[in-house]
């Protein structure tokens, strides 16, 4: 299976062996991201290929029907009380497709992390979770758990033990962080092991935040 998902990639060595899949949140694509890859302390990590997708534009509902980069619908401003779980299954399917890519090119399943914030994030959980091989981790960035009432039945073994960072602003106000703590304290219900950070921000990312994402990665690629 074939990704139709363009893609922006960055790479640290000549021949990595590691990848990490970063999705975007509402509204962005793939060059979101990117400059922070400068600003991340790889040190003593193997080569690294970053990937950074694009979703497609469709018309999203929340926004007026405005037509932009999305990896899912949005139909209420609660994020879950309605949910796209038709758009959500989508892009689980492409996302699927670029991990199988990084394995046809001699990237193990296991070496490979899924990365995303907000709508980014919850495509990180709605795949990785569900992925039938064992990934290397889940960075989960001012987002939240879709479906969460269908993850119990439909998540794969494969995942149980691999490593999840989750980060959230206390002052976000696009994804409260109740929300957040809500899809945190499920994962952990259901046995994973989640490492929660929050920061003294809104829906963007800090240079802390930054740091500790650096520390995370060094952790599950060496």
């Amino acid at each position: 299976m074939s990704s139709t998902l363009e893609t922006l990639e960055i790479s640290t060595s000549e021949k990595p062996t590691t990848a990490v899949i970063w999705m975007h949140g509402l509204g962005a694509d793939g060059s979101d991201f990117v400059p922070i890859v400068k600003e991340l302390d790889l040190s003593g990590c193997p080569g690294i290929r970053f990937v950074f997708p694009s979703a497609p534009a469709i018309p999203v509902t929340i926004n007026n029907g405005y037509v932009m980069p999305a990896w899912y619908d949005i139909l209420s401003s609660d994020l879950v009380r309605r949910e796209d779980e038709g758009g959500l299954r989508k892009s689980q399917a492409d996302i699927e497709a670029l991990i199988a890519q990084q394995i046809a090119l001699g990237i193990a399943a296991d070496k490979i992390v899924l990365a995303g914030f907000s709508q980014g994030c919850a495509m990180t959980l709605q795949t990785g979770l569900r992925y039938p091989q064992k990934l290397a981790g889940l960075m989960c960035l001012s987002g939240y758990l879709p479906l969460n009432d269908k993850i119990a039945a439909e998540r794969h073994a494969a995942n149980q033990h691999t490593p999840i960072f989750q980060a959230h602003g206390r002052a976000d106000p696009v994804v409260l962080v109740n929300r957040a703590e809500m899809s945190r304290d499920l994962l952990q219900q259901l046995g994973y092991s989640v490492e929660w950070h929050e920061y003294m921000m809104q829906h963007s990312v800090c240079a802390e935040e930054v740091a500790d994402i650096g520390n995370w990665l060094r952790r599950v690629l060496a």
